[in-house]
């Protein structure tokens, strides 16, 4: 079976998914490959432990983002993680191109960071109490600049926005 321009949850060579038996019914007497019997595997966005559905149209798992991150503390990239599941997070020592910049302005110079990803969307993130930092982050041209209270209940959001 060929996929043609499909995203597939899980790495595919050369375009090819191979399916043992698929003419093999799950029960309900209907093919899981043959979408006129409305049996397909139905991928819920959000939740990929969901497996086989009866719904009548097909879905597709959402997009992974990879998201890099500069500057970040280990115990804000788990919560970020946390916040963020089914993105791949990378570090500047990654080989991986990212689709999302995300840096704590605290910790690495916003304008090296805008410089090294100009065509990257880029996050920035820091303290309340770090204004001038925010402001830096601004004018180096961060697309987005949240303190990290803001962050953190809208990671999702902000991200979707970014990546979109």
């Amino acid at each position: 079976m060929r996929l043609h321009r499909i995203e597939a949850a899980v790495p595919v060579g050369q375009g090819d998914l191979l399916l043992a038996r698929p003419d093999v019914s799950d029960g309900s007497r209907g093919n899981v490959v043959d979408s006129s019997d409305g049996d397909e595997a139905v991928f819920h966005a959000g939740d990929p432990t969901k497996g086989l559905s009866g719904h009548a149209r097909a879905r597709y798992p959402f997009a992974v983002a990879t998201i890099l991150l500069c500057g970040v503390d280990v115990y804000f990239r788990g919560k970020l993680e946390a916040l963020l599941p089914g993105h791949h997070f990378v570090t500047t020592d990654s080989v991986d191109w990212p689709d999302l910049v995300i840096a704590d302005i605290s910790r690495v110079d916003p304008m090296d960071v805008a410089d090294s990803y100009p065509e990257i969307p880029i996050l920035g993130f820091g303290g309340h109490t770090d204004t001038a930092g925010l402001r830096r982050a601004h004018e180096a041209g961060f697309d987005q600049v949240l303190v990290k209270n803001a962050l953190s209940e809208r990671a999702a959001q902000v991200v979707d926005e970014l990546i979109a």
